[in-house]
């Protein structure tokens, strides 16, 4: 287990059982991230803070719901962020906080929460406060998200680009891939938004909560609006690019069985003047001879049908070019521009 002991203005100290010990008799604010699930961290989350039982067991055992649950003293915060560590890309933390302490636990590493510790270690807010950590905490993991939905508009709009050029299977490969991280994602931001709306409605409380701290966190409430947003016009774009896929490759195929149809129609009328002059008539064979009645029925005939059959193709519109149209949007290096939303803070 891994423990790091930030105070709110900055200050870190040694994450030992002592030092916790001596901050909670003294009542001092701390912020203690614990990092790792060895044997001994159910046992000190139990017997040094004296957490639920039904809290350390959801400390034990991650993949739980986003939530926020109230312990009298203290509230659980079971929170999600962006991280290349965890499973598709995202990484569980569960926030114990109380009016004196902040307690994160994480299994796997979580940048998000390392960039939020050097942030308040190298510049820390001007009213240092648990509440004011706490949204430090939370701001940085919804946050974390919007670089990797910029990375995954940018895989969109390369995969409807090489869609349009060539259908292949890697390509349904990659849609199917991004759809499970998209589900995967999904999961986790729409319970997150609907529990921290409870916080915004007043359902919940949090210790120490200040009307000015509230702005703080109903910022944070909009960032998951956002990424809800996000989520939702991704699955659409994700939709229609499997569609096109599909409308692609049938197209492709029509074309492939409107050309196999023109050669064996072109091939038909030959199939029959090579049968009938083939059938050795008695006036067939007295009369046509030499070599013009050769070029007239044995090359002109069998010339002169399939040209006909052309010309009627051309003027049906049948032999005309399946290529479409580059849109009005494309630029000249061939990719289309799509408006996108912005994805970086707005505060």
């Amino acid at each position: 287990m891994d423990a790091a002991l930030i105070t709110p203005d900055g200050t870190r100290r040694p994450g030992d059982e002592e030092s916790i010990r001596q901050l909670l008799t003294a009542g001092a604010p701390f912020w203690l991230d614990l990092q790792g699930r060895g044997k001994d961290t159910s046992p000190f989350l139990r017997d040094l803070f004296g957490f639920h039982p039904l809290a350390v067991e959801d400390a034990e055992q991650f993949g739980q719901r986003p939530k926020v649950e109230d312990f009298g003293d203290y509230v659980l915060l079971i929170m999600y962020g962006a991280s290349g560590t965890g499973p598709h890309g995202v990484v569980e933390v569960h926030c114990f906080y109380s009016e004196h302490y902040l307690v994160t636990v994480h299994h796997v590493p979580c940048h998000p929460l390392e960039v939020v510790q050097q942030r308040f270690e190298q510049a820390p807010p001007s009213e240092p406060s648990l509440i004011m950590l706490l949204y430090g905490v939370m701001d940085g993991l919804v946050d974390s998200f919007f670089p990797l939905l910029s990375e995954f508009d940018d895989e969109i709009d390369d995969l409807e680009d090489s869609i349009l050029v060539k259908p292949t299977e890697e390509q349904l490969r990659r849609l199917f891939r991004m759809k499970r991280s998209l589900i995967s994602v999904r999961k986790v931001i729409t319970p997150e938004r609907d529990a921290l709306a409870t916080l915004m409605t007043g359902v919940d409380a949090l210790p120490g909560m200040t009307r000015e701290a509230e702005r703080y966190f109903r910022d944070v409430y909009d960032h998951l609006i956002r990424i809800s947003d996000l989520l939702d016009s991704y699955r659409d774009l994700l939709s229609g690019a499997l569609d096109t896929h599909l409308s692609t490759v049938s197209n492709r195929l029509n074309v492939v069985i409107k050309q196999l149809t023109i050669i064996a129609t072109l091939f038909l009328p030959l199939t029959f003047l090579t049968g009938f002059f083939g059938q050795n008539f008695g006036f067939l064979v007295d009369h046509i001879e030499g070599l013009p009645a050769f070029l007239v029925f044995g090359i002109g005939l069998e010339l002169l049908a399939p040209v006909c059959l052309l010309l009627l193709f051309w003027r049906r519109g049948w032999l005309a070019g399946d290529s479409a149209s580059t849109p009005k949007d494309t630029p000249a290096n061939g990719r289309r521009r799509r408006t996108r939303l912005p994805l970086v803070r707005t505060t």
